[in-house]
């Protein structure tokens, strides 16, 4: 989850002095959405592989009002990334010492790469979004919930507020869904999204459906 255990170095940072050109041509090739700039070994920011396609030739120093300052440091983790990623519309991110120096990169798919080893994302199961007022909100009593059902947590984290109440996500085992959800409801939790087939449902609908047949002859 550390950030310099994934540090590339084969994207290069550019000088003020190189040419706006030749850093696109970079950008161009390696597939990424930006450039990075330094000076005399210390980061400046960065520019956008689009922006360096619609400016005029010169050099990189020439567009230093348009450095985007955003970086992160070789001590951080990749939580710290997500925001970055987003915010900036970036594939990569320049990675920096606490002196500001760059040492290299980090991408979008070191992300996803790493991620994907985890449960909540590799294992197979079901997802449910439950909801509860803020002050009534226990990680203690979700996970008790859960696994009183006999049921296994791969991941569970807070996915956002609304209002004064907060949602759960949840990505569990499949087993004894339905008794988990009544579980959830009984102790004042909203099941707000639930991603998998409610066995209860299916079999009202099947229910309902003869019924229609029957009304029909």
């Amino acid at each position: 989850m550390f950030i310099k255990d994934y540090i590339s170095k084969d994207y290069p940072a550019f000088n003020t002095s190189d040419s706006i050109e030749e850093a696109n041509e970079v950008a161009k090739e390696f597939g990424y959405s930006h450039v990075f700039i330094k000076k005399k070994g210390i980061y400046q920011g960065a520019l956008s592989q689009q922006f360096l396609e619609e400016s005029p030739e010169g050099n990189l120093a020439s567009l230093e009002h348009h450095f985007e300052k955003f970086a992160l440091l070789d001590d951080g983790n990749i939580l710290d990334s997500i925001k970055l990623f987003h915010t900036f519309n970036t594939n990569i991110i320049p990675i920096i010492t606490k002196q500001e120096k760059y040492r290299g990169y980090f991408s979008c798919d070191d992300v996803f790469s790493e991620f994907a080893k985890y449960p909540l994302f590799s294992e197979t199961g079901a997802l449910l979004v439950v909801q509860i007022h803020s002050k009534n909100y226990s990680m203690t009593d979700v996970c008790k919930i859960v696994e009183s059902n006999n049921a296994k947590i791969y991941g569970c984290y807070i996915s956002s507020f609304v209002d004064e109440d907060v949602q759960i996500t949840l990505k569990i085992s499949s087993e004894n869904l339905s008794s988990i959800d009544e579980t959830f409801e009984r102790y004042g939790y909203n099941v707000v999204h639930k991603y998998y087939d409610d066995e209860k449902e299916e079999l009202l609908k099947d229910r309902f459906g003869f019924f229609q047949k029957y009304m029909e002859f």
